[in-house]
């Protein structure tokens, strides 16, 4: 019987699902019906002749046979993105193309700003915006499907980049009620409410989690909510507050449908970086794109205004 070849479409689609432990949210980031993209998963299993991942009740773990494939996976998507820019780039006369990769928050609060800028400040270049989380953005980054990112909370790894940009203070939010709440709240007070806040490898609740352990406070949780806008429909409706970026629900601020307070004693701050692959290939460009990267940290100050501050 002829065997059917892996395709880089498999390869693709299993990383995702290694990425994120879960098949069903996996579904929902590629745009694909989950039980195509189970499909494929077992087509490729079959074709390897063993098991990749382990199903359980919160979603997959990788087997042994699945962390090599997902090292040469990453590998082999990396090498196919860059012989692909390279080919391209034997044209000198062909356009550039950069995938700049956004967090929601900046997206929202940013994202078609930045496409008008780019056609004024860098019309030699494509620009192509990439939405996902911090963590996402960087596993695309590796994988050479994003040229820079916007990231926050970025660890140092082999193979990237990163320069922080900016400190930024998060929000206690919440839905308006009948009586005027102060314009400020502590930590302690902030963190004795119910909350729904992103999964668990999301930073903001990583720092949430940092911060009660610190100063020996109560976190109580009740909801995770993987979608950003899942999330604030919840503060909106009153079903919990939640410690947030000012970006992620900022019409729903302008509008007053949500109550932004500053956490004054015990401020929660997440840092922003600009990352790229060490080592990447200069742009013909450069000048020009290193001049458009500033006015993306300038929109963001301005936007962010005091919730903001300057690294460097």
């Amino acid at each position: 019987m002829r065997e059917v070849p892996i395709n880089l479409r498999q390869l693709r689609y299993f990383v995702r699902i290694a990425e994120v432990g879960n098949i069903t949210r996996a579904a929902e980031q590629l745009n694909v019906a989950q039980p195509a993209l189970g499909l494929q998963i077992r087509q490729l299993e079959q074709d390897l002749k063993t098991e990749l991942l382990l199903r359980h009740s919160r979603g997959v773990v990788l087997t042994a046979a699945g962390k090599l494939l997902l090292e040469r996976a990453t590998r082999i998507l990396q090498d196919v993105e860059e012989a692909r820019r390279d080919v391209r780039a034997l044209s000198g006369s062909e356009q550039e193309t950069l995938v700049l990769g956004l967090t929601p928050s900046i997206m929202l609060q940013i994202g078609p700003d930045l496409l008008v800028d780019a056609k004024n400040e860098i019309p030699a270049i494509s620009l192509s915006l990439v939405e996902e989380l911090s963590h996402v953005l960087v596993q695309a980054l590796e994988r050479g499907e994003v040229n820079i990112a916007f990231a926050y909370g970025v660890e140092e790894r082999p193979g990237i980049e990163r320069r922080p940009i900016l400190e930024e203070e998060l929000l206690f939010a919440t839905a308006p009620g009948p009586d005027a709440v102060p314009e400020t709240i502590t930590l302690a007070e902030a963190l004795s409410h119910e909350l729904v806040q992103a999964g668990e490898r999301d930073q903001v609740q990583k720092l949430l989690k940092q911060a009660a352990e610190r100063f020996a406070l109560p976190l109580s949780i009740l909801y995770e909510a993987q979608s950003i806008p899942a999330m604030r429909t919840l503060v909106v409706r009153g079903a919990a507050a939640s410690i947030m970026p000012y970006g992620t629900a900022i019409e729903e601020l302008k509008a007053g449908k949500l109550i932004g307070r500053r956490i004054v004693d015990q401020p929660i701050k997440r840092t922003l970086y600009l990352v790229r692959a060490a080592g990447g290939q200069a742009s013909r460009q450069n000048e020009a794109m290193e001049r458009f990267l500033g006015t993306v940290t300038e929109h963001l100050l301005e936007s962010l205004g005091p919730l903001a501050r300057r690294i460097g």
